[in-house]
Parts: C-alpha cells; sequence; structure tokens
C-alpha cells in the first residue's frame, strides 16, 4: 500500500501533541484566503495570531462526507486505545484492514492524524483530545435553519 502523505517534522509533531483541541469549520474559499491573507498581515505586523489549529471545508456536505460516524468512531478508538499499527487499528474497530489504510491515509492528508513508523508497522496518532466543530451561519447571506415537523 503506498501513502503519498508528507512526513511531520518532530518539531511538528511535538507541537501538535501540545495541542488539545482542533477546531473545524466550513468556509467559502475566498473567507478561507482572506482568513490567511488577515494572518500573514498580522504576523508582519508582529500582532498576535490565534494559533489553534482549525480544519476548513468548502461546504457542509463535504464536512459531514469526511467526518461520518464510522470516521469519529476510527478516530475516537485510536486515541483511547492507542493501537501500534493500523493492522491492530482494524482489529479494534473490527474493520478490514485495507479500508481502514484508506481512511487512515484521508485523515493524514486532512491533518487529522499522523503516523509513527516503527519498522514496518505505522503507528497513527491522534493528537488532539477534542473535536470542536463550528459552523457558523451567516446573517447577510439569509443562512437560517428552520425546523419543520
Amino acid at each position: 500500500m503506498n501513502d503519498t502523505t508528507p512526513p511531520l517534522h518532530p518539531m511538528e509533531r511535538e507541537q501538535l501533541r501540545a495541542e488539545s483541541t482542533l477546531v473545524v469549520t466550513v468556509k467559502s474559499s475566498s473567507e478561507f484566503h482572506d482568513d490567511i491573507t488577515d494572518g500573514i498581515e498580522a504576523l508582519e505586523q508582529d500582532d498576535a495570531v490565534d494559533s489553534t489549529p482549525a480544519l476548513s471545508f468548502s461546504s457542509y456536505d463535504d464536512l459531514m462526507e469526511t467526518l461520518t460516524p464510522r470516521v469519529l468512531e476510527l478516530i475516537e478508538a485510536i486515541r483511547q486505545e492507542e493501537p501500534p499499527s493500523i493492522n491492530e487499528t482494524a482489529r479494534i474497530v473490527d474493520r478490514d484492514v485495507k479500508n481502514v489504510h484508506a481512511e487512515l491515509s484521508r485523515l493524514a492528508q486532512l491533518g487529522i492524524v499522523f503516523f509513527e513508523e516503527d519498522g514496518q508497522s505505522k503507528r497513527p496518532i491522534v493528537w488532539f483530545d477534542e473535536l470542536v466543530i463550528n459552523l457558523p451561519f451567516d446573517p447577510e447571506a439569509g443562512d437560517t435553519a428552520t425546523a419543520t415537523p
């Protein structure tokens, strides 16, 4: 199985381990671009920047397709059980190794997990204790939720 996930530098792994929360949100590409631009400008002016790790999806559908109950179960199992390998992770969640590997590779590309290599084994690491999903509704765009019986 080929993994194209770029490896994290040891300092990046340690920095992630120091964090306890991952914030997940939905933003348009232009909102994401504006946030990044604002952050760069603040850094250039030596202003404080919020450094809470965040993951942004471009739509609610993308978020829901990625963070399914099955994926959340996988993340929780890794965080609680700390399996030493992908094979052991698959055994814990009672799923096929190939499917678990594919899911973990996708989660690693998103920065939700990373791998520590130990010989032939790759140990999946969930670096956060809490996942916060922030779903802003833009009142100016008319995005409101209406419940009907």
